[in-house]
């Protein structure tokens, strides 16, 4: 059967999301022109960007994996570097999981990646996920050993926070969009990127670490996944990191007495600054809307 390209639908409500949960083979001859034309557009774009930006440990990864820069990569020979460095692979997928269908691919070292890719109106905003997104964002950090185990780490966790409840995955959701997807890191240099949904948005990867609007706060697990978040904008808030393993370490504990404290918490609204908070830079709020946090 071939592989459907399934995106959310737009209602008077807004977007809804369309879930699958097979695994497809990936296309690839099926691309056209204008495909492969979008991901070189883009490649060569974030690629220049984000020098000075990233992370070194992506910079260096994403090297490693020989991404081809002008052609949509195959799957299959990315899946060669991924399996001798960390022992991950690349599945492909029509578009968004349900969480446990997820959760159960990270837990066996497998990355779902959209195999299709946006159209090229859609070059500046999209409101989902999709294959450049995933594999030019997400991907190359599974090259390093560490963060690869976080990734393993947060999929067991997320299995078992499935037969917890609703509350136990919108607090491990928060530590994935804070983290996986809008991250920081400190380094020699200063400030840089590994979250993917910075490293794969050109205005993005400039906001985050150069506009004066955001507020940016070391990282603190609890206070993270007490933290609501922004879909439908730059992040009001990024925290930052000092390392890999500082995040690896926090994913070893149980997560039960964890969920069982925050239940007893107060959410917190995304731009807000705690008086325990380790600031490094308050926002000026400089364009934040009045819409609410998700």
């Amino acid at each position: 059967m071939a592989a459907q390209r399934l995106e959310h639908q737009v209602t008077e409500k807004g977007f809804v999301p369309i879930y699958a949960t097979g695994v497809v083979e990936q296309p690839w001859g099926s691309y056209t022109e204008t495909d492969h034309a979008v991901w070189a557009q883009l490649y060569a774009r974030q690629h220049e960007m984000l020098k000075g930006r990233a992370c070194d440990e992506y910079l260096d990864a994403l090297a490693a994996m020989e991404m081809s820069p002008d052609r949509i990569p195959r799957f299959d020979e990315l899946n060669e570097h991924l399996r001798r460095a960390t022992g991950w692979r690349l599945v492909a997928v029509e578009g968004l999981l349900p969480e446990e269908t997820f959760f159960g691919h990270l837990a066996a070292r497998e990355f779902p990646v959209t195999w299709w890719i946006r159209a090229p109106e859609q070059l500046d905003y999209l409101s989902e996920p999709d294959l450049f997104h995933d594999l030019f964002g997400h991907v190359p950090l599974l090259m390093n050993p560490v963060f690869a185990e976080y990734m393993r780490a947060y999929g067991l966790g997320g299995l078992k926070a499935v037969g917890i409840g609703g509350a136990a995955l919108q607090h491990l959701a928060r530590l994935y969009w804070y983290t996986v997807e809008f991250g920081l890191i400190r380094s020699r240099d200063g400030l840089r990127i590994y979250g993917s949904g910075i490293l794969s948005s050109s205005g993005e990867s400039r906001y985050a670490l150069e506009s004066p609007a955001p507020n940016r706060i070391d990282f603190h697990m609890e206070r993270v996944m007490r933290t609501r978040y922004r879909i439908d904008s730059y992040q009001r808030t990024y925290f930052i990191i000092d390392s890999f393993e500082q995040l690896f370490e926090a994913t070893r504990a149980d997560f039960t007495p964890i969920y069982a404290r925050l239940a007893e918490q107060i959410d917190i609204a995304a731009g807000d600054i705690l008086p325990d908070d380790i600031v490094v830079t308050e926002g000026t709020r400089e364009g934040w809307n009045d819409s609410a946090d998700t």
